[in-house]
């Protein structure tokens, strides 16, 4: 049975959990173009430790900072344990059933800030995916880590350590 969650307010823990446990992230949406929000994001979960991989029809067969592109989900030639969603919440849908229909589905799957799709949530914890929406992994990996508070936001931990990845 799938467990509820409260998808208007993740614990620390939940987040914390999810971003220990996985290793290899899948970001669908990725840009090449360096001013765009998730190409920033890609790198910076890539240094922070992650093995990245790019989903993104005009990069496929390219590399993005030394990682694989492909084309869709269905092109990775290996199992990823995350699919970060840079696209709209409608097309949320569609990008949620391809990870469903992989043949070992991620463990984990998240939509990016302002994207929310509860129906396709729903589908997705229903197969036992755990799902993040209208999140940033790179925020809150950084806000879970201290690593953030430089930019302003309050993550609540004071340090000056440098970027490393989250306590596994």
């Amino acid at each position: 049975m799938a467990v509820q969650v409260n998808h208007d307010a993740y614990t620390d823990e939940y987040l914390r959990a999810i971003l220990t446990s996985v290793k290899t992230i899948a970001v669908v949406g990725v840009s090449a173009n360096t001013s765009r929000p998730s190409n920033t994001v890609f790198g910076y979960l890539q240094k922070a430790g992650y093995t990245m991989i790019g989903v993104n029809p005009g990069l496929a067969g390219k590399t993005l900072l030394g990682a694989p592109c492909y084309a869709d989900l269905s092109s990775i030639p290996q199992p990823v344990d995350m699919i970060d969603i840079f696209r709209n919440s409608d097309a949320a849908a569609e990008i949620v059933d391809a990870a469903l229909a992989l043949d070992v589905p991620p463990a984990v799957i998240w939509m990016q800030l302002t994207v929310r799709n509860d129906a396709a949530a729903a589908r997705a914890e229903a197969a036992g995916v755990k799902v993040v929406m209208n999140r940033c992994p790179k925020i809150e990996h950084g806000r879970l880590t201290g690593t953030i508070g430089f930019m302003g936001v309050n993550s609540r931990v004071l340090s000056a350590r440098p970027l490393r990845p989250i306590a596994r």
